[in-house]
């Protein structure tokens, strides 16, 4: 699969363990250090010379980067990821599927939150919803087969508070921004539920390029909002794409560093170049990336 965005979650110090935690955990899952802090670093980072950067997971093919930081920022539910449990993951067995749903559940739910339940829903005969215990959200659901086939992971932006009902608003613009992007299914609540309005998302996707995101207005009000504790990782090919993304994303002056921004929504995102990795490598260019904001390839 082509990953155009790739979701990065901040961790507190301890990326590594949890890339070896998520191995185990979930299905079809490794985990590998593929960036390091450079032995001089800022005083405030001081602690991190030398150890792990960048943790990339990847589950069933999917991408999630771990970033080993500080305490400074923490997942929440805003952001999750929806694992569909699909029996033709499981040479069509209903029941291994289900069991290896149990299986994850119970291992992201040791030390975690349950949000909702595992149990049957009109949605799903088998649906969950849990934090885990280093504040990422999964929500874990049996899906029919006879469906419109789905992959394992899909992460789902739910919008609330500040935010609220405007989930088919940023499923339009985020679509707008990228080739071979589209929005498809949409439900909509029939009438005003909770602090969601009529006509609203109950539950939305969108496409770009493979990849599946769903959307939804929560019917719940949350004290938690967007955050970089879970951000969108967009790896440009040339200056020019990093340009046009950042000028279209980019809404909060006071969120831009180092390639970071906070769209009008307060989703964070990180506007990359895709030779990332080439380009740190180069003699101080880790330093030169801490001063800048938009990342200008030729400053590397």
């Amino acid at each position: 699969m082509s990953q155009k965005i790739i979701p990065n979650l901040w961790f507190n110090g301890d990326a590594e363990q949890g890339g070896e935690f998520y191995s185990a955990a979930l299905p079809n899952t490794t985990s590998r250090i593929t960036a390091r802090y450079p032995d001089e670093v800022p005083e405030s980072q001081a602690g991190f010379a030398g150890k792990p950067l960048v943790v990339d997971l990847s589950v069933d093919g999917f991408q999630i980067t771990m970033i080993n930081s500080d305490a400074h920022f923490r997942p929440n539910p805003s952001i999750s990821f929806m694992l569909n449990f699909d029996p033709l993951m499981f040479g069509g067995d209903a029941d291994t599927a289900r069991a290896r749903l149990d299986e994850t559940w119970a291992a992201l739910a040791e030390g975690g939150m349950v949000l909702m339940e595992l149990a049957e829903y009109p949605f799903s005969p088998h649906y969950g919803w849990v934090q885990d215990r280093y504040g990422v959200s999964w929500q874990l659901m049996l899906t029919d087969p006879e469906g419109d086939p789905r992959p394992f992971v899909i992460p789902q932006i739910m919008f609330a508070g500040a935010v609220q009902d405007k989930a088919r608003e940023a499923a339009e613009l985020y679509t707008s921004l990228f080739d071979d992007a589209e929005i498809g299914m949409v439900a909509e609540y029939p009438a005003a539920t909770g602090a969601a309005g009529a006509g609203s998302v109950m539950f939305g996707e969108f496409r770009v390029g493979d990849q599946w995101f769903s959307m939804m207005d929560s019917n719940v009000a949350h004290e938690f909002a967007f955050s970089p504790g879970v951000s969108l990782e967009v790896r440009c090919h040339g200056q020019a794409e990093i340009d046009r993304l950042w000028d279209a994303l980019s809404a909060v002056p006071e969120a831009e560093q180092c390639g970071w921004l906070a769209d009008r929504y307060g989703v964070s995102w990180q506007i990359v170049p895709d030779n990332m990795g080439e380009l740190m490598e180069r003699p101080g260019a880790y330093g030169r990336m801490l001063k800048m904001k938009k990342l200008v390839i030729a400053d590397f």
